[in-house]
């Protein structure tokens, strides 16, 4: 098998994840930390691309990896428009809306970017996204909201959603393409997405929509009161969002999106900090059930993965809850980086083909 060098690069909102594969084998890997110093001169997300860029550029070089090598540089994909499950070329068309999002700003909008930056910088390198957190495979159904102005949008961690399960699958025996399965990822953001036969056919919005109320986020408001505390007086529409994206959920209760300093005050006594934990997990539990019915009732395995899947505890209060449903999985942290750079290497050894962003 002919060996192919892959740079993975995935930016969240304070830090970047790089990784250097050699075919499947990681010969580097690397999360640097952003500090909000660092950070609070930039006004938009995607004026941080050259500190970003140069970052990664002086870590690789650090690390005396050969970048020539490289040959295919395969980014985190942003907030582009809605597009089909794959790997996709990076174009012009996309840049574009990576720097001016349809749906908002993303630090994930920085992977596609930095990407073919670094890319057309190499002898014969090629720059991807694959699976970007608007993967849409809805089906009619749930675009639904409940009133015509409003549809529902497919926002969630396709990547590591799709990357979980498929690695699920495989290890059971099965094809990913014929399985029924709840995924549920715990994050910063919280999504539950129903699987059907490889198409993920129902999810919350998870970015400032809908769900469990998740580390920052708030999830699903009451309607009513929300539009009342927008014209209350009380707020600007800066603070609003902020409300619910970023200093909701975890944040607006007890001050902190630290999941694992809750468990340890919980631990400790704090009555609070125990119950704002458990009514997270409960919420994610009946997001779990909800997706049931979307499936037919026909659920081979429950999912779940993400950082906060490293607590047994809050674990353990979904499960409870959800074990009747289907067997439960558990498969702590995120495969974000190796799935960047399998796909990119598939694409590579011809056994897919990258797609074109339109």
């Amino acid at each position: 098998m002919e060996q192919y060098r892959i740079l993975a690069i995935n930016p969240g909102s304070t830090s970047t994840k790089i990784a250097v594969y050699q075919n499947t084998k990681p010969v580097f890997l690397k999360n640097i930390k952003h500090s909000a110093e660092e950070l609070k001169g930039y006004k938009k997300i995607t004026d941080q691309f050259i500190f970003r860029k140069e970052i990664i550029l002086e870590e690789i070089g650090k690390a005396d990896v050969e970048i020539e090598l490289i040959k295919a540089v395969v980014g985190r994909g942003g907030l582009v428009k809605p597009i089909e499950s794959g790997i996709y070329r990076v174009n012009e068309q996309m840049k574009k809306d990576m720097i001016n999002s349809p749906l908002g700003e993303h630090a994930s909008n920085l992977g596609g970017l930095i990407a073919e930056d670094i890319a057309k910088s190499l002898p014969n390198a090629l720059a991807f996204i694959t699976d970007p957190v608007v993967v849409d495979e809805l089906q009619l159904l749930a675009r639904f909201s409940g009133h015509p102005d409003f549809q529902r949008k497919s926002i969630f961690h396709a990547l590591n959603q799709k990357a979980i399960a498929r690695s699920h699958a495989k290890s059971v025996m099965q094809k990913y393409e014929e399985m029924n399965m709840i995924v549920v990822h715990l994050g910063g953001g919280i999504t539950v997405g129903a699987h059907e036969k490889g198409r993920v056919i129902d999810v919350n919005q998870g970015l400032d929509g809908e769900g469990p109320f998740s580390p920052e986020r708030a999830g699903t408001l009451p309607s009513g009161d929300l539009v009342r505390a927008c014209f209350s007086g009380k707020y600007t529409k800066e603070k609003l969002l902020k409300m619910v994206k970023g200093e909701g959920g975890m944040v607006g209760y007890l001050g902190t999106n630290n999941a694992y300093d809750i468990e340890l005050r919980s631990k400790d006594g704090d009555e609070e900090a125990k119950n704002v934990f458990e009514a997270m997990a409960y919420q994610v539990a009946k997001t779990i059930g909800s997706m049931c019915p979307v499936l037919h009732g026909k659920v081979d395995a429950i999912l779940i993965t993400g950082g906060i899947a490293y607590s047994k505890w809050f674990v353990n209060k979904i499960i409870e809850r959800v074990h009747r449903i289907a067997p439960v999985h558990v498969y702590p942290g995120e495969d974000e980086m190796k799935a960047l750079a399998m796909n990119g290497l598939m694409v590579l050894n011809g056994e897919i083909e990258a797609k074109e962003y339109k």
